[in-house]
């Protein structure tokens, strides 16, 4: 374990707003508390990071192959029409890259997530559920690790 990650805490924002389900062995992964949409996030572990380009060139890579896993999961678990995968940090400077499940039924299709529809809290059954579906296909992908 490195300083950066040693130094490295979630923005509060994404703690107030997410359900913590595990570790990459870069990036946390989150659940966004938001049922409209499956929308999952994913932070690199390093302290002071807000854009791709901070992180190393080696680290850069175990993003975007962190980054894949999870989309092809998201995608066949949730069977996707399309995955929208972004990192904006406009409102939290914090490196994080969403990953959004997107339906042509649903409240945004085909337009961004962002501000079109009132968040709808998972309950901690729903979230559960999410979390259990997930440790079956992501045990073991990428050396990933689920919180206790």
């Amino acid at each position: 374990m490195d300083e950066l990650e040693l130094e490295f805490e979630l923005h509060p924002r994404l703690q107030a707003d997410t359900w913590e389900l595990g570790d990459f062995p870069l990036c946390r992964l989150l659940l966004m508390n938001d049922a409209n949409y499956p929308w999952f996030i994913l932070v690199p572990r390093r302290a002071g990071v807000t854009e791709i380009y901070h992180l190393s060139a080696s680290e850069r890579t175990q993003l975007m192959e962190e980054s894949a896993a999870l989309s092809e999961t998201l995608a066949d678990l949730f069977m996707a029409r399309k995955m929208n995968v972004a990192a904006l940090g406009n409102m939290v400077s914090q490196l994080h890259l969403h990953h959004v499940v997107r339906y042509e039924d649903d409240v945004a299709w085909p337009g961004p997530v962002w501000g079109v529809a009132d968040a709808r809290p998972y309950t901690q059954e729903q979230a559960t559920e999410i979390r259990r579906k997930l440790e079956v296909l992501l045990e073991g992908e990428l050396d990933f690790r689920f919180a206790h």
